[in-house]
């Protein structure tokens, strides 16, 4: 059966899936494989549960004629979703940068669906699986397109813009992120740019924020909308509080580092024309989930800062900042290992633990093995276990707390000892 056939089956339902966890009713099941499964094995089980097709690519497998062999089935996925792509008359907004791209998603999509029915990449599948699922989520009700893209390392963007062709693109920044893919920041530059030269290519339209002068300089020759000149930070203490075209908006974020992201969200929604109030009251109710700029106050009444979801030096450094600014008599950071970034790895943590020494930050926990090898005059925890004990025997309440790693630090765990 060639990809058209196929894409009839979907036009039926509208619905892929990939999870026989999650399967729904007339879904179409496409049987990944990675290193440790094989979606092949629960073709079968797919069926069982409510597919109306699944998608094999070992002959072994086809064991109805409701599951239908091809060549390879992640190359199905993907042109599947080109396939849809080209079928979908709607702007399609592309996004990607090195630090806070989930959030600005997660705020345009905010602002934009309280006037058109929107579809955008769910949590953080930004790669070349969630790219194509995520277009294979719109049906003919979208009407505006939001694609999270993530790499780490070259061409990736470049693919997946491919795939999903955006009218627009947002990078939100250039930063010091899996280094060990990039090589450099001036690798990361160039792959994240990526998004720029399939703008530029195809006479589309890029956001840009002319604080950025990496932005500035990489989108001379592309048509640009610039941040809106009325948005204006008043605080981040620690929550964002900003101002737009006499409006004032205090919102559920902290750090001085999501006024861009803010920005970026306000500035789409006046070019998409959204009202100043639907505008407003989006980002007022907006709550940041999933260890991102959460602020919460625990039993031992600590005000934790949780920015666990992941962490590199230029977000490190970026909530450092934040957090130095805060008013108050007990602080304490936090911060877990930074992985991904190669032979930069121990210059880069070593200048993390001095960064938290010139900010005259007191009472800072370096935890894991990366952060162990520094010469640091803070407190240095080998391991989570060293963290658990040391905040188990130590009394600790009524301080405002910073928590930032990497994902696979999986510092949330902390909050059970504060």
């Amino acid at each position: 059966m060639n990809i058209k056939e196929i894409y009839k089956l979907y036009c039926q339902h509208y619905l892929v899936d990939t999870d026989t966890r999650k399967i729904r009713n007339n879904t179409l099941y496409l049987a990944l494989k990675g290193e440790n499964f094989n979606g092949n094995t629960f073709a079968e089980e797919a069926l069982h549960k409510g597919a109306s097709y699944s998608i094999v690519d070992e002959k072994e497998y086809v064991t109805s004629s409701k599951i239908i062999l091809v060549d390879n089935v992640l190359r199905t996925l993907q042109q599947l979703a080109s396939l849809h792509r080209s079928t979908l008359n709607i702007p399609i907004i592309g996004l990607t940068g090195s630090n806070g791209k989930t959030t600005t998603k997660e705020l345009i999509n905010t602002v934009l669906s309280t006037q058109y029915k929107t579809t955008a990449t769910v949590g953080n599948l930004n790669n070349h699986i969630g790219v194509p699922l995520t277009l294979l989520s719109m049906t003919p009700s979208t009407e505006i397109g939001i694609v999270e893209m993530g790499a780490n390392h070259h061409k990736e963007i470049d693919f997946l813009c491919a795939i999903a062709k955006p009218d627009y693109g947002y990078i939100t920044n250039f930063g010091k992120a899996h280094l060990e893919g990039f090589g450099s920041l001036e690798g990361v530059i160039a792959a994240k740019s990526e998004l720029y030269n399939y703008l530029k290519e195809n006479k589309k339209t890029v956001f840009v924020n002319p604080d950025d002068k990496i932005q500035v300089l990489k989108t001379a020759e592309i048509k640009t909308v610039l941040f809106n000149e009325t948005v204006k930070l008043l605080e981040a203490n620690p929550y964002v509080k900003v101002s737009f075209d006499q409006e004032f908006v205090s919102t559920n974020l902290i750090g001085e580092y999501n006024y861009s992201n803010i920005s970026a969200a306000i500035t789409l929604g006046l070019h998409f024309k959204i009202s100043n109030e639907n505008i407003k009251n989006a980002l007022e109710n907006y709550l940041p989930t999933n260890n991102r700029s959460q602020i919460f106050t625990t039993k031992k009444k600590n005000t934790l800062i949780l920015d666990a979801y992941n962490a590199n030096p230029t977000s490190m450094k970026a909530a450092l900042d934040s957090f130095s600014l805060i008013n108050s008599r007990n602080k304490m950071v936090i911060l877990g290992d930074m992985f991904e970034l190669g032979r930069e790895s121990t210059k880069e943590h070593q200048s993390i633990s001095e960064y938290c020494t010139a900010l005259q930050l007191k009472n800072v926990l370096l935890v894991g093995e990366l952060f162990n090898q520094t010469t640091s005059a803070h407190l240095k925890l080998a391991s989570f276990d060293a963290l658990k004990k040391y905040l188990s025997n130590t009394n600790i309440t009524n301080f405002q707390i910073l928590i930032k790693g990497s994902r696979g630090m999986a510092l949330e765990r902390a909050i059970d000892y504060l």
